[in-house]
């Protein structure tokens, strides 16, 4: 939390929320259940720079920022709880370690099964009744998987755009 108190990384990590924020609401509607987004890239570069608990505040907020501005019904806990879950898988499996094509694939693997694929169905079964998990999992699965070479690809160039510029965003060694 320390990381937070430099005016610098501050100000990049409100950045990386306000953009997760916009790119959460910005979606291509498959049908009821299905919704391709990018919300979690901002996310993921939060964690790549700032660690799991700075990303999973920015997954969190994001989905609260997203309520405030475009409500599409009631408030859900449950998207909040997924976009922090998605800050921590991320900040884990970035934060200080060389990004490479297998490390960024086996992250959004992990990041698609638990959130996308588990914990979301999840939040949707409790929303629309509860004998639906199995029809809505089968209907969310094959854009799930569709969408990890397409997220794997746009992170991997993200990643390696933020590696340019890592240290005029960071926040200087503690002496």
């Amino acid at each position: 939390m320390n990381k937070l108190r430099n005016t610098v990384t501050l100000t990049t990590a409100a950045m990386l929320l306000a953009l997760a924020a916009i790119l959460g609401m910005l979606k291509i509607p498959v049908n009821q259940f299905i919704e391709i987004r990018f919300g979690s890239l901002p996310i993921s570069v939060a964690g790549n720079l700032f660690g799991p608990i700075v990303a999973a505040l920015i997954g969190g907020l994001a989905d609260i920022v997203q309520f405030i501005v475009r409500p599409t019904g009631p408030y859900f806990p449950g998207f909040t709880i997924s976009g922090a879950v998605s800050g921590i898988i991320f900040g884990v499996f970035f934060f200080k370690k060389n990004l490479t094509w297998l490390r960024i694939l086996v992250a959004e693997t992990v990041h698609t099964v638990v959130v996308g694929i588990f914990l979301n169905t999840y939040w949707l079964m409790l929303l629309y009744g509860n004998k639906t998990y199995m029809a809505i999992l089968i209907g969310r699965l094959p854009k799930e998987i569709v969408m990890i070479p397409i997220l794997t690809v746009l992170m991997y160039g993200i990643a390696k755009a933020v590696e340019k510029v890592r240290g005029r965003i960071q926040a200087p060694k503690e002496a």
